[in-house]
C-alpha cells in the first residue's frame, strides 16, 4: 500500500486498515469457541510427548483483550516446547482473524483437586 502525506494518496485505505486492526485487537472470543478451537488444533497436531507421556490440553479462555490474552490450562505447562506454542499462536491468529494484533499465549498448569492442600 502506497501512502503519501504530500498528496494524501492511500490515507483512506491506511485508516480503514488501522480501524480494522483495532477492532480485531479489542474483540473478545467466547470460551466455548476457544475450547472448540483447542480441540480442533490438538486433533490436527497433537502436543509432543516428552518423556513418553503426552501433554494434555484441558481448556482455554480469554482473560484479557488489548492485546488478546489466551490462557490454556494443561498438564506440565513447562514442558511444552516453544515450537508448539508458536503453532498454537499461529492457529489462534488464523482461526479468529487476528492478523495484526500481538497474541499473548499463557500455558498454565491446572490445580489438582485431589492433591493435598
Amino acid at each position: 500500500m502506497q501512502v503519501s502525506a504530500a498528496t494524501g494518496a492511500g490515507v483512506d485505505r491506511m485508516m480503514r486498515a488501522a480501524l480494522d486492526i483495532y477492532a480485531s485487537w479489542t474483540r473478545r472470543v467466547p470460551t466455548a469457541r476457544l475450547n472448540d478451537w483447542l480441540t480442533d488444533a490438538v486433533a490436527a497436531h497433537p502436543p509432543p510427548a516428552p518423556g513418553g507421556r503426552r501433554i494434555k490440553m484441558r481448556y482455554a479462555t480469554q482473560t484479557k483483550a488489548r492485546p488478546p490474552t489466551i490462557v490454556i490450562f494443561c498438564q506440565r505447562a513447562d514442558d511444552v516446547p516453544e515450537s508448539y506454542r508458536r503453532y498454537l499462536t499461529n492457529s489462534l491468529r488464523d482461526a479468529f482473524d487476528w492478523p495484526g494484533a500481538p497474541i499473548r499465549l499463557i500455558l498454565r498448569k491446572g490445580r489438582n483437586p485431589y492433591a493435598e492442600a
